[in-house]
């Protein structure tokens, strides 16, 4: 599902005389389905810089990546867009999404048309602990876990082939790390290929069937 071949990103810092970081330099890696593969590296070492150029958010200096049968590197912007709402979900550090949309509608609005799509929406934000009184509010006004636990529901409401996972446990309370490492457990048994960042010791090892360092990828 997921194959990266040589894979090169560098940056350049425009406000520091036009200095470039290689952060990426000849990278390969491969994730098939049923398969969770955690990055481990110290801060630096490109795991959130590979996460990014796996979805297309960062176009690589060079080298290949394709997910899904679809090469990311080349692909059009709205190629990645049907890419990424048909077979790929992306829990990032922090929650984007639009002013004033209820939490609720957040969530159900990733399966808009499907009948039952509030009710699947209702299922997760119980699960994962959002309370009833929040639902209709927008979450830009939830603290940190809270709107954690939203980005991870909006993602996990369609089952798609692929997941990226950056950090996804970082601001949960013990209850809710437990929730999600089940709920990433149950979408790697149902055949989802995961790459993710997990600094917590007990999800990584709870979730990951490979343990990467990002040295061993160049």
């Amino acid at each position: 599902m997921i194959r990266v071949r040589e894979l090169a990103k560098t940056f350049t810092l425009h406000n520091q005389g036009g200095a470039r970081l290689p952060v990426l330099q000849g990278v390969s890696l491969e994730v098939g389905p049923g398969e969770c593969v955690a990055l481990q590296g110290p801060s630096g070492a490109g795991k959130s810089t590979l996460l990014k150029c796996l979805y297309g958010n960062y176009k690589p200096t060079s080298g290949s990546v394709t997910v899904a049968e679809t090469e990311v590197t080349s692909a059009s912007d709205q190629e990645l867009l049907r890419l990424r709402a048909s077979s790929v979900g992306y829990v990032s550090q922090f929650l984007r999404v639009i002013p004033r949309v209820p939490a609720i509608d957040v969530v159900a609005d990733e399966v808009r048309g499907k009948p039952e799509a509030r009710q699947e929406a209702e299922q997760l934000l119980l699960r994962l602990r959002i309370p009833m009184r929040l639902w209709s509010v927008p979450p830009a006004t939830f603290s940190g876990g809270e709107q954690q636990r939203i980005n991870i529901a909006r993602t996990f409401i369609r089952k798609k082939p692929v997941l990226l996972l950056d950090e996804p446990t970082a601001s949960l309370d013990a209850e809710n790390r437990v929730t999600v490492t089940a709920m990433i457990n149950e979408a790697r048994e149902a055949g989802a290929a995961i790459v993710g960042i997990f600094h917590d010791q007990k999800v990584r090892e709870a979730v990951a069937t490979r343990i990467v360092e990002m040295e061993e990828l160049s």
